[in-house]
């Protein structure tokens, strides 16, 4: 991408995603993402309605009247955007590619986070690790994350969310909030490292998908190609077998989805090309708030 065109696309997205975050999103990811704890602010006078196990006794019986100890949340949180780059993404049928739908929903959920005050990284991952951005605050840093999401050039091709799931558990020692971005075309079993991630941080899953890949259309003989693995082949589309065979492989994989989240406990939303993703993003807001 030349350099003039891709800092048009990094400001447009920084528009639209900070008019998100600001407008939209800013009550919704508060309530939703919580911080580490509560932490002492002050003590000041009983006030009717105050818990009585926040009663500070020592203070009470200093003044003889009673006082409580006031407590406000610790914001501060950590947010890791783990970011499928693999070959599918660059699939994009209905609607916009998914490498921009992506791209515009981590965007999104950057300016949200750092709204907050919380620190932003970002794994990027194929069938291998290619590329670990450390958390940091500021504008300058979420810039960099965008122009990464709309430009970045993996090395391999092919999609392993175990071994993605894997290398953050042991890299980020302390608990963060993660989003898995992905369309989840993976044939590796990660319900073990999905389980053991949510187990120790707060992981999402969002997927990202073109609606012609949950349906193959009647267009007769066509030649794909498979974008992870390299390969064309031709696919007689005009028959019904291979149709409905494209369309159980659909379903089938889907189910594994729903079925594996489901058991992690982890919050799934699901973004459609062509659809508006503000309403999915906010459905799982609130899902969790």
């Amino acid at each position: 991408m030349e350099r003039n065109e891709l800092l048009k696309k990094v400001r447009k997205i920084e528009i639209k995603a900070k008019g998100l975050s600001q407008n939209i999103f800013a009550g919704e990811y508060h309530s939703a993402f919580k911080g580490r704890g509560m932490t002492f602010s002050e003590v000041r006078e009983y006030q009717y309605g105050d818990d009585v196990r926040d009663i500070d006794w020592n203070v009470t019986a200093r003044y003889n009247k009673p006082y409580v100890k006031v407590y406000e949340e610790e914001r501060e949180l950590t947010v890791m955007l783990l970011v499928d780059v693999s070959g599918s993404r660059d699939f994009g049928a209905v609607g916009e590619v998914m490498r921009e739908v992506m791209a515009e929903v981590a965007a999104t959920l950057a300016f949200s986070a750092i709204q907050n005050n919380d620190k932003v990284g970002v794994i990027f991952f194929t069938d291998r690790i290619e590329k670990f951005i450390p958390p940091k605050k500021g504008r300058k840093h979420i810039l960099l994350v965008i122009r990464e999401l709309l430009d970045f050039k993996p090395q391999s091709s092919g999609t392993d969310i175990n071994q993605a799931l894997e290398y953050m558990t042991s890299a980020l020692k302390k608990r963060c909030t993660t989003f898995l971005v992905s369309d989840f075309i993976d044939t590796h079993d990660y319900y073990k490292a999905m389980s053991i991630a949510n187990h120790k941080h707060d992981l999402m899953a969002i997927q990202v998908y073109d609606k012609r890949e949950a349906q193959m259309p009647n267009v007769g003989l066509m030649r794909v190609l498979d974008a992870e693995r390299g390969t064309m082949r031709w696919v007689d589309t005009a028959s019904r077998r291979v149709r409905q065979a494209y369309s159980r492989w659909w379903y089938d994989r889907q189910q594994v989805l729903a079925d594996t989240v489901q058991r992690c406990k982890v919050d799934l939303a699901t973004v459609a090309t062509d659809e508006d993703y503000v309403r999915s993003l906010m459905a799982l807001f609130k899902q969790r708030g």
